[in-house]
């Protein structure tokens, strides 16, 4: 082993003087005026409004930010006093999309992939991989095909291969967004164990602070006006701007957020029925069955929660429902209201049928994204059902006030923050106004102001006699939304059926 691959790894400094980045072709900077100091092995807790530029600084940190050609910076950001792209391979960074970091087709290749790149000795890489898989929870087999993950799987693939390589600064953006309640515990207690043997400096993204708030010695707000909100250590913060921060849409532990009402009652009758689901049997791929003996009713005017621990096919239960994955066993049935006139089976449908029947929001909003600016992605929809003129522009800019876009008009959806990228993929099926939505982890990324717009938008949907089927990791926002929860287990345990809440 070499003297730089036994040595630990050093802890990092950063300094940013007066620095900003704005993305080509935006108006707006993403981060600007930025002033601060982080020392060496200091744990911080970054927060701040949903586009207040966290993300972008991380990026920036890790050096993967992008050249002249992809944005305009102003000032210094330096990481150990050199450039961060000059101080590559010091940074490890997490991404809030975990797909885009899994690269091998092997879950233990994949772990290994940075340490190779690393020049890390080949008994030292094996030994970080076990070593890393067990901290993150991620017990499957080394040769466990990546493809058949999902995606809270993956996020934990992708914490270990940054764990792994032993970095001197771990950047976290949202790593336990998409996990679920148990998932987000064991990810929390693995970097805590990091940290404990670790001087590596670190800084992790997270809109709600209690999952992170006894793991930081300090919090650093970012204002989306520019420059720094507040800074200091945790309690101080949260005591002295406890008031100012949630105002900003940070979610402030012991702080009332004021939760949208719940409707009073739910339309939830027979004939509102618009799909059933009989001893159904789900499947991602062909003859590899997620689940099976599913049995539920999805209504109009009414909200079904799908809930669950990572792996157990919420995902592909969903897309199974919106007609975009074909069912492997059982039955799953469009009502003839629903279906214009004849039952069927949403898997039969047209895609221009779909649009006006089913909105499906995925889990990755960058999978739908198909337009140059998110003023015409909103309009795809209505386009491609031939609609034209002032009804299109109305609704196009109904929407981009409600879900707080219309000042990104004109911006490429791929540069918007993560939670930005949430409410354009909601919009987007919004748009045609289906009767069904199926939406997969819709509040992911969302400070509280916008969560609470999405959570205010579709209840008024519901009330209108949309139907809603939400994937969701969430409790407050099933707590909020749903009239009923259907829980997938995992696959030992016993399944347990649809229950009203």
């Amino acid at each position: 082993m070499t003297a730089a691959n036994s040595a630990p790894p050093r802890s990092a400094s950063v300094d940013a003087r007066g620095w900003g980045w704005r993305h080509a072709g935006r108006t707006d900077w993403a981060v600007a005026r930025l002033d601060l100091r982080i020392d060496p092995g200091e744990r911080v807790l970054l927060l701040g409004a949903s586009g207040a530029g966290k993300s972008t600084l991380l990026h920036a940190l890790a050096g993967v930010l992008g050249g002249d050609d992809e944005g305009e910076q102003q000032g210094r950001l330096l990481v150990n006093g050199a450039e961060p792209v000059a101080a590559r391979g010091q940074a490890g960074l997490l991404l809030q999309d975990p797909d885009s970091q899994v690269i091998l087709a092997r879950v233990g290749d994949d772990v290994a992939f940075g340490c190779e790149n690393l020049g890390v000795p080949r008994e030292e890489i094996w030994r970080r991989v076990h070593e890393c898989l067990a901290m993150v929870g991620l017990n499957v087999p080394l040769g466990h095909p990546t493809s058949a993950l999902s995606g809270g799987q993956k996020q934990r693939l992708a914490l270990a291969g940054v764990l792994a390589m032993r970095p001197g600064l771990l950047l976290f953006d949202e790593p336990t967004a998409n996990l679920d309640p148990d998932g987000v515990i064991e990810v929390r207690d693995a970097v805590a164990r990091v940290l404990e043997n670790s001087a590596a400096t670190f800084i992790v993204i997270e809109h709600r602070v209690a999952i992170w708030q006894d793991l930081v010695n300090r919090v650093i707000v970012l204002d989306a006006a520019g420059g720094v909100l507040a800074d200091g250590r945790p309690d101080d913060v949260l005591a002295s701007q406890g008031e100012r921060l949630s105002a900003a849409g940070v979610w402030v532990p012991g702080r009332g957020h004021g939760m949208p009402a719940r409707r009073a009652t739910a339309r939830d009758g027979a004939d509102g029925i618009l799909l059933r689901a009989d001893s159904l049997s789900i499947a991602r791929t062909k003859n590899v069955v997620v689940a099976g003996d599913i049995d539920l009713t999805v209504r109009a005017g009414s909200a079904l929660a799908v809930t669950g621990p990572n792996g157990s096919g919420k995902s592909t239960l969903a897309l199974t429902l919106a007609g975009l994955l074909k069912p492997s066993g059982g039955r799953l049935e469009a009502s003839a209201d629903f279906a214009d006139g004849a039952a069927a089976a949403p898997i039969d449908w047209t895609s221009r049928q779909l649009l006006t029947r089913v909105g499906t929001v995925f889990q990755d909003p960058e999978h739908q994204f198909v337009a140059g600016t998110v003023r015409a992605e909103l309009a795809v929809g209505p386009r491609a059902l031939g609609r034209s003129g002032p009804a299109v522009d109305g609704r196009v800019d109904t929407l981009l006030q409600r879900l707080r876009l219309d000042h990104l008009a004109d911006a490429n959806p791929f540069t918007l923050s993560g939670g930005e990228k949430r409410r354009l993929s909601v919009g987007t099926v919004l748009a045609t106004q289906p009767r069904l939505l199926v939406l997969d982890e819709p509040t992911f990324g969302q400070d509280f102001r916008t969560w609470r717009e999405v959570v205010a938008l579709l209840l008024e949907l519901i009330d209108d006699g949309t139907g809603v089927l939400a994937v969701s990791h969430d409790s407050d926002f099933v707590a909020a939304v749903a009239d009923r929860d259907y829980r997938l287990p995992s696959p030992v345990a016993d399944r347990q059926p649809v229950t009203p809440r």
